[in-house]
Formats: structure tokens, C-alpha cells, sequence
């Protein structure tokens, strides 16, 4: 059982971590809780019972303020409230709230700090302690890293909790009955004669009702909805075609924008002619916006239409003119001076590998478009003193300071409505399309702005997965790996993503080497360091961000050293893992899928293991050899993430990120030249299509202490358990991605 002591009347604590990190830093302000942005417009007879629970006669509102970009995550956040709260989730409304350091988020810390992941003892748990503060100071209300659960389970169900334990207060009041008697179900408050009265009707008194705070959470064994088989709440909006993404917004007044942004990543825009565009019919302005032109019409294909026939001269770009020069970028960063990190250092590599008998790998994997099904977008409509905001985000804090600086006012002036999101892995964890709707809508204050990319200007100014490239060496000894020393070089994501928002760089990137230096094996000499190359190509996190290219080398590797002792790779892994629950998972994952049984001619299996996000993952790739090529037959996956909230979408996470690792790494590549990017929608680069996809099989382990998500730990193994499987196939190893470059799929 969890339990909080008394805290300020209309304000919530915002996680438990917050008061062991209070009391052992003595920081008062970090103590303090935020002020409660609900109350901030409440109307006369509304309830804001804590800032995730908002009641009044017309229903009760749950706040789900980590985005939903199709994963669900307004699901397991209203089911999290609702738990304890005692309500079906058909009886509420949920709001993703408004951009607010109130909704800081308290798991990104754990990624913040250069410790295992299964390291809990007290100085990892302090620096873990010293991060959050640091997050919740800058209120980084950010969707992202998996942690929409491990940020919300303990406290949204405290934020139900304390609002349920209210309500029954306000009947206490009522009737004299102790609370102790009374109980709640289905959004009601039940007295023991069975009179009920509805959470909607007590909305008005318990807004005058000190916050009851001293509740415990319940137990696993008695919840109603979490841990069972749930219905998404939008499901029936986006089977009907009636939920609500950015792309949708339609407002009166409306004009719609389009822009022309310089295919040379990084140069300028030093001349246009819009002599043409202006003479088409429905253009109203051709106007320069950051990075390019923009056109503003009566409807979206006009815009599109229009600012086509923009003539625009175009300075170069600072990136290389070939590929081949983003792959020597990478490699000249393999040197002392360009090191970044060194966060794994067993044993004596130096001293090992010095006998000479080292095995030697090169590993590569390419930049990686994001390329969701809905382009990006963004509504903005600059009036007098107040700016609103219609977009899909994971940053709605940086948006709303990032517009507030371009239309000349104070952040609390700029309204940001959250909208569903049609796909991301990364990609709205952007803003420029909002940074752009904003000049222009400065330029037409009064009138709603709706900037619309097309697919093509979406596609050539993302920011893509970055390259990377690892060296590896290693040694074996006594039927068994000794050493392993791997080197990876690679562009800072976190340099590149955060420097848009105006954060200096500062400290190493810990998604360098991430998927390899927290892996739970006890190897003799084990190191892992990252090289930062000067590449400026802008990237961006992609969906597992460093460990989706990081696992690849790590697994590989660890494959062909097996190889080479003559060794089972489960039985090695077993061997050297030091870490219990990555232990049974592996142990899982191989029992599903019959590791080491006959599977007959023409066919094999491969393995591969990650943590990645604290989430240790065991994954199966059983293909055949055909006539047409290799075919996908079977995957099998075990995965703990401490509790499985909701079976049905974990398994259907758990499933998309092996077919995203899986098409990605059989054919996903992003290429420039003279820094423009050579694909520029769908039909330029595949995906796997129905009749490639294997069949799936999913066990959710409830192992760890730690509640974690499960978003992205599925994708990091998918890649090197195929390239695995292909050699056990037919004795070709593959180092590089995509893997569709040297064998033929089915």
C-alpha cells in the first residue's frame, strides 16, 4: 500500500519520489506543490478535485496530459484515475488539460543519469532524485522515453483516490454517516441503506470541501479495469471516423497555409518570386516564414497549389554533398578527442585485446524518416492578447513559449488545445509547423491560420533517426566470451533536438550508447564508449531512439562471439547475465519459441536481447528459405514491465514495435544528397506489407519492482534477432541496414 501525509488544500502532490527527494535535498521549492491549473477557470459549481479530476452536473472529466499519438495513452491514464475513483470508463470525458508545470513528467528522470537501469542503491537513487527536481523546476511536460505509465501509476491513481475519498466527505457531511461505511461504485457515493448519490450532484459542495489526502492506494487483487482485457476509449471515434486529429480542425474564418521550405537542410531562402502564385485563384499572401515561403489561400489545396509555382532560389547546405561523406564524418569521430562517453568499463579491455586474438566488426545503420500517416499541422489564431493553438504534440509546454516569444506575448496568453495525433514515433516532438503557423498567423492576426505540410515537404524536413556506426572487438576463451569492446559513433540526438528549443548541450548523450552500455551481463572485460562526429544534419528522436540502432551492434556481436566459441547464444546469455528478471525473460522468450528443437531444412531461428527504457526484452525470429526469398514465419516475445495494465494494447504495442524494428531494418534507409533528402513520400521507401508480416506471439512478465512502459523495448531486438536468424539461414552475416541491400525477402 502506498500512502501520502496531509498536503495544501486544492493543490496534489505530484508523485512520491517528490517527498523522498524533498526531504533528502532539503529543497523547499521542489517540496512545494504546484499550483492546480483546473482552478484557473472553474466555474461556480464545478469541482477541480486535484489538477486530473474535474466534476460538475454535466459529468465527470478526467485529465490525461501525456499525448496520445495512437499508442492510448488517454486510455491507461483515464483507466489509472478511474481505478481509484470508482468510475467505468464509459461514464467519463477525458482532456489532455492544458500546458502546465503541474503535469511535469516524473519518470523522464530515470533515462537523465548515467546508472543501470538495475542499479537501485543510494547514489543512483539520489542522482535519479537530483533529475527530477531538475524536471520538475523546468515543468518538462513531455511525451516520450515509454513513461506515460511509470509517470502516471502512482499518481493518478492517487489523483482518484483523493477525489473519491473527497466525495465521500461531502456525503459525510450530508448525512453524518462515517466514511468508513461509506462506499463508491460507478461514479456514486453509497450509503449502507443503498441510497446513492452521484459524483455530479456534490460537485458544488465539494469545491468548498478540504481535500481529503491521507488515502491509501488498493491493491492489484482488488482492481476492477487495470490488469484486465480494456476497450480503448476512442475506439468507437476512430472506427466511425469521428475522433479528432489536427489534420480536422476547421474553425470559422479559417484560411489555410502552405509552405516551401529549402530542400538544402541548413541553407537559406535568398530570393523568391511570387508573381504566379499570387495571380491563382483563391491565394490571399505569399510571405517569408523561417526557413522558407509560405502561401495563404481560401483552401488547402490551393495553398499546395500555389506555393508550387513559388520560384524560390535556394542557398546550399552545410551537410555533406554525398553519403559518403556522412559516413566518413562518422567514422573520423573514432578518436580520443571525439569521445563522449564511457559509461560501461569491466575488467581491462586494453590489456585483453592487446594479446591479438581479438574477432573485429564493423556495424552500420542509416537515418531514418519518421513518416506518420498524418502530415504535420497546426491551427493558430492570434487575437488581442490572447493566442490560441489546435495541434498534435508531445511538447506542449514548448510550444506554447516558443509561439508566445513569436506573437509578442506572455506564455499563460497562448492557449494550446491538444489534439490526437496520427502516428509520430518522434516525429511532434517538433515544432516548427506551430513556429511557422504563428508568423503567419501574426501576419493575419484576427483570422485562424491552418498550416498544413504536404507529404512531401513533411517527409524532406523531418528529423530522422542518425546514422550511426560501431566498432566492435572481442575475444573468447574457454568456450565462452571474455571480452567484448564496443565503440559507437554517432550524432547527438539530444544536442540536435534540444538545441531547437534553445538548451545548450550540455554533459554527455546518453542516447549514444543506449540498447548497449546498460545491457545485465557480467562479461570479464566489458566496455562500451560513444564518439560524438561534427555532423550537423538535424535529427530527432525516432521510436526507441538509440538503442534501435544500438541493439543491432550490441546483439550482433554477441552472435557471431557465441559463433565463434561454439556456443549456444541463450546458453551464453544465460551464462553471463547478472540480473534476475532479464534472466527469465530470456528464459521465456526461448521457451515459447522451442529454442534449439529441429525445425527442418530451410529453416532457422535467431535471438537477440535488449533493456532499453529499464524494460529488458527477449526476442524470436523463426524464417524459412523459399523460392521468392526469405519469409518471415514466427516471432516470439517475452517482455517485464513490472505490471501489464492493459493485456489486449500491450500486446498490440508489443506487436507494432516488432513489425516497425522488423520493416525497418529489412528495408528502411534515408539518404542526401547536397543535404537534401533523396526520398520524399511513401511510394520512396517500403514497408512490410500483410502478407510479410509473421505471426506474433506476446508473454508480459510481472517480475520488477518498477512499473515501466512498453512502447518502445519491442523495437531495439527486432533487428538483430532477423540478422541472427539469416545467419543461422545461411551463414551471412549482416552488419548493415537495411538488410534488403544484400538477401531477397519473400
Amino acid at each position: 500500500m502506498s500512502r501520502i501525509g496531509k498536503i495544501a488544500r486544492r493543490t496534489f502532490l505530484i508523485g512520491s519520489a517528490a517527498v523522498v527527494g524533498g526531504v533528502a535535498f532539503g529543497y523547499y521549492m521542489y517540496k512545494r506543490d504546484p499550483h492546480n491549473p483546473l482552478l484557473n477557470d472553474l466555474g461556480p459549481d464545478q469541482a477541480a478535485l486535484t489538477p486530473y479530476v474535474k466534476i460538475d452536473e454535466t459529468g465527470i472529466t478526467l485529465i490525461t496530459p501525456r499525448a496520445d499519438k495512437g499508442q492510448g495513452a488517454y486510455s491507461v491514464q483515464a483507466a489509472l484515475l478511474a481505478e481509484e475513483l470508482d468510475v467505468r470508463l464509459d461514464q467519463i470525458r477525458v482532456d489532455p488539460g492544458v500546458p502546465h508545470p503541474a503535469y511535469y513528467n516524473t519518470a523522464l528522470s530515470h533515462e537523465a543519469v548515467p546508472f543501470l537501469p538495475t542499479d537501485d542503491g543510494m547514489v543512483a537513487e539520489t542522482a535519479r532524485g537530483v533529475a527530477d527536481a531538475v524536471m520538475k523546476f523546468i515543468g518538462m511536460q513531455i511525451t516520450g522515453g515509454s513513461t506515460t505509465v511509470p509517470d502516471g501509476y502512482e499518481k493518478l491513481r492517487m489523483a482518484g483516490a483523493v477525489a473519491r475519498e473527497t466525495l465521500k466527505r461531502v456525503v459525510h457531511d450530508q448525512t453524518g454517516i462515517h466514511m468508513t461505511r461509506l462506499r463508491t461504485q460507478d461514479g456514486m457515493v453509497i450509503t449502507p441503506d443503498g441510497t446513492e448519490y452521484p459524483y455530479t450532484t456534490l460537485a458544488a459542495q465539494a469545491a468548498q470541501t478540504d481535500l481529503v489526502t491521507s488515502v491509501e492506494l488498493r491493491d492489484p487483487s482488488q482492481w476492477r479495469i487495470l490488469g484486465k482485457p480494456m476497450q480503448r476509449i476512442d475506439t468507437v471515434a476512430k472506427s466511425t471516423g469521428t475522433q479528432t486529429y489536427g489534420i480536422d480542425v476547421e474553425l470559422d474564418g479559417i484560411l489555410h497555409a502552405a509552405v516551401k521550405i529549402n530542400p538544402h537542410l541548413g541553407g537559406a531562402l535568398d530570393g523568391f518570386d511570387d508573381a504566379a502564385a499570387r495571380t491563382m485563384r483563391g491565394v490571399i499572401d505569399v510571405l517569408p516564414v523561417t526557413g522558407g515561403v509560405a502561401v495563404v489561400a481560401d483552401n488547402t489545396w490551393r495553398a499546395f497549389q500555389a506555393v508550387d509555382a513559388v520560384e524560390c532560389q535556394w542557398g546550399q547546405s552545410p551537410l555533406p554533398a554525398t553519403m559518403d561523406g556522412h559516413w566518413t564524418a562518422i567514422e573520423a569521430a573514432f578518436v580520443e578527442e571525439k569521445r563522449d562517453s564511457t559509461n560501461r568499463d569491466l575488467g581491462d579491455c586494453d590489456a585483453a585485446l592487446a594479446t591479438g586474438d581479438a574477432l573485429q566488426a564493423t556495424y552500420r545503420a542509416p537515418y531514418l524518416v519518421h513518416a506518420p500517416l498524418e502530415p504535420v499541422n497546426a491551427t493558430v489564431l492570434v487575437g488581442d492578447g490572447r493566442v490560441d493553438v489546435w495541434t498534435g504534440t508531445q511538447i506542449p509546454r514548448f510550444v506554447q513559449n516558443n509561439v508566445a516569444k513569436i506573437a509578442g506575448v506572455e506564455p499563460d496568453q497562448v492557449h494550446v488545445h491538444v489534439l490526437m495525433m496520427g502516428g509520430s514515433f518522434g516525429h511532434r516532438l517538433e515544432d516548427d509547423v506551430v513556429r511557422q503557423a504563428a508568423e503567419i498567423a501574426v501576419a493575419h492576426r484576427g483570422r485562424p491560420i491552418k498550416l498544413t505540410y504536404t507529404r512531401e515537404e513533411d517527409v524532406t524536413h523531418d528529423y530522422p533517426r542518425p546514422l550511426a556506426m560501431a566498432r566492435a572487438q572481442g575475444q573468447i576463451s574457454d568456450g565462452g566470451i571474455k571480452t567484448v569492446d564496443l565503440q559507437i559513433s554517432s550524432p547527438s540526438v539530444m544536442g540536435s533536438q534540444l538545441g531547437r528549443q534553445g538548451f545548450p548541450a550540455a554533459g554527455p548523450d546518453a542516447q549514444i550508447v543506449a540498447g548497449a552500455w546498460e545491457q545485465p551481463f557480467a562479461i570479464e572485460n566489458y566496455r562500451v564508449r560513444g564518439y560524438k562526429p561534427d555532423l550537423a544534419t538535424p535529427i530527432s528522436s525516432w521510436r526507441s531512439v538509440g538503442a534501435s540502432q544500438n541493439a543491432f551492434f550490441h546483439e550482433s556481436f554477441f552472435d557471431e562471439l557465441c559463433h565463434a566459441a561454439g556456443v549456444d547464444p541463450v546458453a551464453e546469455r544465460l551464462r553471463l547475465c547478472d540480473h534476475d528478471d532479464s534472466r527469465q525473460v530470456i528464459q521465456a522468450a526461448a521457451e515459447m519459441a522451442n529454442w534449439g528443437a529441429d525445425l527442418g531444412p530451410n529453416r532457422a531461428q535467431g535471438f537477440a536481447f535488449c533493456m532499453s527504457f529499464g524494460v529488458p526484452v527477449a526476442e524470436v525470429v523463426q524464417i524459412s528459405q523459399t523460392d521468392q526469398g526469405i519469409k518471415l514465419d514466427a516471432v516470439f516475445v517475452a517482455a517485464d514491465v513490472g505490471k501489464v495494465l492493459d493485456p489486449v494494447n500491450f500486446e498490440n504495442l508489443v506487436q507494432g514495435g516488432v513489425l516497425w524494428g522488423l520493416g525497418h531494418a529489412i528495408m528502411g534507409e534515408t539518404t542526401y544528397t547536397d543535404g537534401a533528402m533523396d526520398q520524399n513520400n511513401f511510394d520512396s521507401f517500403e514497408s512490410l506489407r500483410l502478407y510479410q508480416t509473421p505471426q506474433i506471439s506476446v508473454l508480459g512478465l510481472e517480475l520488477g519492482a518498477r512499473v515501466r512502459g512498453i512502447g518502445e523495448p519491442p523495437v531495439p531486438p527486432a533487428a538483430p534477432a532477423l540478422a541472427n536468424a539469416i545467419f543461422a539461414l545461411t551463414g551471412q552475416r549482416l552488419r548493415e541496414m537495411p538488410f534488403q541491400k544484400f538477401v531477397d525477402f519473400a
